[in-house]
C-alpha cells in the first residue's frame, strides 16, 4: 500500500508572511555555517572599515565567544540601531551589483549573528561618542554611551543558543579553531599592509594563536613578507614569482616548485580582486599547470591573485561569496596556466631546498660515544699495544673503495667549477648516481631520472614544432551524443584537431570521428569523447587528449633514457650536467621526483662535526 506523502495535507496550505526572527535565523543558515564563518564576515567588516589593526579573540573554538576589534573608522550611536538591520550597508547603493569592490555588501551579517547568538556591537567614530547595542536571539535593546577607542568591537557569545539544533552539527573545539584559523590567515595574505593577532581566550593565560604584522613595501615585498609570516619561509624559498597580464586581467603572486609538494591540496590560496575564494574553476586551472611535472597523488603549493575590473567577475553567486563568475572563464584560466608553466619553464633546473633538508635530517645521527678522526690517528702505526693492527694507509683503502672516479687524461683539461650551477662530474656511484662538485659543495645527480625529464622535454619541443601526428580512420567512427553534447564537442574541434582528433557533425545528434593521434595507438573513440565531456563538465575546459599524449610521450623517453646500471664516462656525465641547466623543468623527473640533490660544503661539515 501506498502512503500518502507527509507534504499533502487535507486542508490547503495557508501561505503567511515570516516574522523577521524566522527570516534571521533562516538567513543565519546561509551565511553563518559555524563560527568561522562568523569570524569571516565581522573581519571582512574590519577590513571594509578601513582598519588597520584587528584582532580576533575566541574561546571554546568560537562557540562562546567571538570578538573581533577592530581602529577602522567606526559608527555613530544612530548607526547601531541601522546596522543590525537586514540589507542596511554602507558598501553598494544597490545601483549597479556589478561594480562591488568591498568584501560585503549584502547587509546580512549582523543582524543574522544577532538573531542567532547574543551580540553586543560597541562602535566610535572619529569625534563622536562611543556606544554599544546588544541583541540576544534577535531580541534588540536600546544604543547606550560606552567608553571605547575609536573603532568597532563585536563580541558574538554562545552561538547558536537561539537554534540549538546547530549545535548538533558543530564538530569540535579544535577543528573549529582550526577552521577559524584558516580563515583569518586566508584574510591576513589578503591584506599584508594590515596587522592580525589571533589569539585563543579559552585557556589561562591567553595564548596567541597566529599574529601577522603589517608589511610595508612594494607589491611584492610585502606580499613576500606577509606569505613568510603566515605560510613561512620555506614556501618563499621554494617558490617562483608570478606576474603576467592578458588583456584586463593580472595575476601576481607565487607559486611552489613541483618538488616543493604537497600531499593534499591544502597550500592552495586564490583570490579574486583580494577577495578569498575556492573556485572549482581556479583550482582546475592550477592543477592543469602541474599537470606535467606532479603524479596524481601530489598538489602543488600556491598563492595567486588574479585582478581585474570589477565588472568582469560576479561575486554575487554564493551567500558566503566564496564562488565566483567570470565573464570570460576561458581567459582566466588560459592566464593562469599560461603564467604558472612559464614561471616554472623560467626557474629551469632549480630544486627545491626541502629535498637537500630532508637529505641532510636522514644523514643526522646522534654518536654515542665521542668521536674520534681519521686524521687525529696515525697512518701505517697501531692504534696501541692493545689493538696490533694497522690502519690501511690511502694506497690500501684504493682497492676497496666501491665508487668509480673520474681520472682525466693527460691531454685533457679538467673543467673548473666555476660558473657551473651543477658543477664538475667527480665519480659515479652504483652505476646510477652521478657526484659532481660545485664552488661551495656537492651534487648527487640520479642519471635516469635527470636524462628521462631532458628526453621528454626534447619530445614535446619536437611536437610543439612539428604538430601532433594523426592517425586517419579506415572507417569513421560515429558516435551518439545528446544535442548539448555534440554541441560542446563541436565547440571544442579545432582545439582537438590540433592535437590530432578531428571530429566533425555527422546529422542529427551524432560525431564522425576522423582522425584520432597515432601516438595514442588504437583508440575507444566514444569512450575518449565522453571522457572529454566529462572534463569540460567538471572544469569548462578539456586538457585530456593532451594530457594523454604527454603521458605516452613520458613513457617513450623513460624507455629511451639513460639506463640506471650504466657506466657513463666524464664527458657523458658533464654533457648531462650541462643540458640538464639549460633546460626547463630539469629539476624534477616526469612524476614530480627531484632529478638532483644540492649539498652545501658547510652543511656536509656540520654532518661530519667540523663545525
Amino acid at each position: 500500500m501506498v502512503s500518502a506523502s507527509p507534504k499533502i495535507g487535507d486542508m490547503r496550505p495557508e501561505i503567511r508572511q515570516l516574522d523577521e526572527a524566522a527570516v534571521n535565523r533562516i538567513a543565519a543558515g546561509e551565511v553563518v555555517e559555524r563560527p568561522a564563518s562568523a569570524v569571516k564576515e565581522l573581519v571582512e567588516n574590519a577590513l571594509d572599515a578601513g582598519a588597520t589593526r584587528i584582532t580576533v579573540d575566541y574561546a571554546d573554538g568560537g562557540k562562546t565567544l567571538i570578538r573581533v576589534t577592530d581602529d577602522g573608522c567606526g559608527m555613530t550611536e544612530d548607526d547601531l540601531p541601522l546596522a543590525l538591520t537586514r540589507h542596511a550597508t554602507s558598501k553598494i547603493d544597490g545601483s549597479d551589483m556589478l561594480n562591488i569592490q568591498s568584501f560585503g555588501f549584502r547587509g546580512e551579517a549582523l543582524p543574522s549573528l544577532g538573531a542567532v547568538g547574543r551580540l553586543a556591537i560597541t562602535s566610535r567614530a572619529a569625534g563622536r561618542d562611543a556606544a554599544v547595542l546588544r541583541i540576544d536571539g534577535g531580541t534588540e535593546a536600546r544604543a547606550r554611551p560606552a567608553a571605547a577607542p575609536p573603532g568597532t568591537q563585536v563580541e558574538l557569545r554562545d552561538l547558536f543558543f537561539a537554534t540549538p539544533a546547530r549545535l548538533k552539527f558543530m564538530r569540535s573545539d579544535r577543528a573549529e579553531a582550526q577552521a577559524i584559523s584558516d580563515v583569518v590567515k586566508r584574510l591576513a595574505m589578503a591584506e599584508p599592509a594590515v596587522g592580525f593577532t589571533l589569539n585563543d581566550m579559552g585557556r589561562e593565560p591567553a595564548r596567541v594563536v597566529f599574529r601577522a604584522d603589517p608589511q610595508s613595501g612594494d607589491l611584492f615585498d610585502a606580499l613576500v613578507g606577509r606569505l613568510a609570516q603566515v605560510l613561512g619561509r620555506e614556501f618563499c624559498e621554494n617558490a617562483v614569482r608570478i606576474d603576467a597580464e592578458r588583456d584586463s586581467l593580472r595575476l601576481h603572486g607565487f607559486a611552489g616548485l613541483p618538488t616543493y609538494s604537497r600531499g593534499a591540496a591544502v597550500a592552495q590560496f586564490l583570490f579574486v580582486n583580494g577577495r578569498p575564494v575556492r573556485d572549482k574553476m581556479l583550482t582546475g586551472a592550477l592543477r592543469a599547470a602541474y599537470a606535467d611535472f606532479l603524479s596524481r597523488d601530489r598538489h602543488p603549493a600556491a598563492a595567486l591573485f588574479l585582478t581585474c575590473d570589477p565588472q568582469l567577475v560576479d561575486v554575487n553567486v554564493h551567500p558566503a561569496k566564496s564562488e565566483v563568475r567570470f565573464r570570460d572563464p576561458g581567459m582566466a584560466r588560459g592566464l593562469i596556466v599560461s603564467a604558472l608553466r612559464h614561471a616554472l619553464a623560467e626557474a629551469g633546473h632549480r630544486a627545491s631546498s626541502t629535498v637537500a633538508d630532508g637529505m641532510l635530517g636522514a644523514a643526522r645521527v646522534e654518536l654515542a660515544s665521542p668521536r674520534v678522526y681519521q686524521m687525529d690517528r696515525p697512518i701505517g702505526v697501531p692504534r696501541s699495544i692493545a689493538e696490533p693492527d694497522f690502519v690501511l694507509g690511502f694506497q690500501e683503502m684504493a682497492a676497496e673503495y666501491a665508487a668509480r672516479t673520474v681520472e682525466p687524461s693527460a691531454q685533457e683539461a679538467e673543467p673548473e667549477a666555476q660558473d657551473l650551477p651543477l658543477g664538475v662530474a667527480r665519480g659515479q656511484v652504483h652505476e646510477n648516481y652521478i657526484v659532481a662538485q660545485t664552488v661551495d659543495g656537492i651534487v648527487i645527480v640520479d642519471q635516469h631520472a635527470a636524462h628521462e625529464r631532458l628526453v621528454y622535454e626534447k619530445l614535446k619541443h619536437q611536437m610543439v614544432e612539428n604538430g601532433v601526428a594523426a592517425q586517419a580512420l579506415l572507417i569513421p567512427e560515429i558516435v551518439e551524443l545528446c544535442q548539448n553534447d555534440c554541441a560542446r564537442l563541436l565547440g571544442q574541434a579545432d582545439k582537438l584537431a590540433a592535437l590530432g582528433l578531428r571530429i566533425e557533425p555527422f546529422g542529427g545528434n551524432a560525431i564522425a570521428v576522423r582522425e584520432t593521434p597515432a601516438v595514442l595507438g588504437e583508440v575507444n573513440a566514444e569512450a575518449l569523447l565522453r571522457d572529454v565531456l566529462d572534463e569540460l563538465d567538471d572544469l569548462g575546459e578539456s586538457d585530456l587528449v593532451q594530457a594523454r599524449i604527454e603521458a605516452i610521450l613520458s613513457r617513450m623517453a623513460c624507455h629511451g633514457s639513460v639506463r640506471s646500471g650504466r657506466r657513463m664516462c666524464a664527458e657523458e656525465m658533464n654533457a648531462l650536467l650541462r643540458e640538464m641547466e639549460v633546460t626547463p623543468h630539469s629539476g624534477q623527473c616526469n612524476h614530480g621526483r627531484p632529478t638532483y640533490v644540492e649539498l652545501k660544503l658547510a652543511d656536509i661539515e656540520r654532518l661530519f662535526g667540523r663545525t
